[in-house]
């Protein structure tokens, strides 16, 4: 009976210095948590514009939907006087979608941005195109007319008291079929524009 009660005390001894040893927790959270709650987030809010150019052209002609390409940031980004996206940052994607070349309209792609690197290797998911004005579709433009027709416009001319005297002038006009379209291309180092299309938190900066 006396060893069961030292066993029991023992093992009563050892349960407290267990406790005693993690970490101190308030309302269910340990103090590392509660340091941690205190850090404020950066987010970039939707329709962010972030300039870019590609390291390599991208081109509807060589490249399959799929492929992935690579952007970095022309300017520092600024928030609250914060350095959020310092100049060089990579942004990564890929090709979307591709529409080939067409009679009357010239190809086009839409490019994905999923992610960027800040120098010192840290990544951020992000979500975001390639932004162009057509709903961030790159090409797609209308090809010019395949020819031009002339077409004889009348006009009558006042004579006396009537219209009767009837003079021709040639106008150019579009004919009835366009060109076939071309290949769309984004040639390497050129200046482009990345738009997020969703917020996108920043939990990391770089400083050089």
């Amino acid at each position: 009976m006396v060893y069961m009660r030292y066993l029991f005390i023992l093992l009563a001894f050892i349960a407290v210095n267990l406790i005693s040893s993690q970490p101190a927790l308030s309302d269910g959270v340990s103090t590392v948590q509660m340091e941690l709650r205190g850090y404020d987030e950066i987010t970039l809010p939707e329709g962010t514009f972030i300039p870019v150019m590609p390291v390599q052209e991208i081109s509807t002609e060589t490249c399959p939907e799929g492929y992935k390409v690579k952007f970095v940031s022309t300017n520092d980004l600024f928030m609250y006087e914060t350095n959020i996206i310092p100049r060089d940052t990579e942004f990564y994607g890929y090709i979307e979608k591709i529409h080939e070349p067409i009679v009357g309209t010239n190809a086009s792609m839409k490019i994905k941005i999923t992610k960027l690197v800040m120098k010192d290797g840290f990544e951020i998911p992000i979500k975001g195109y390639l932004y162009s004005s057509n709903d961030n579709l790159i090409g797609g433009e209308l090809t010019p007319p395949e020819k031009w027709e002339k077409v004889p416009h009348y006009q009558s001319r006042f004579q006396g008291i009537s219209w009767n005297h009837r003079s021709a002038t040639l106008q150019i006009r579009p004919g009835g079929t366009r060109c076939m379209g071309v290949h769309t291309r984004i040639p390497a180092g050129e200046q482009q524009i990345i738009v997020l299309t969703a917020p996108a938190s920043v939990t990391h900066t770089f400083n050089e």
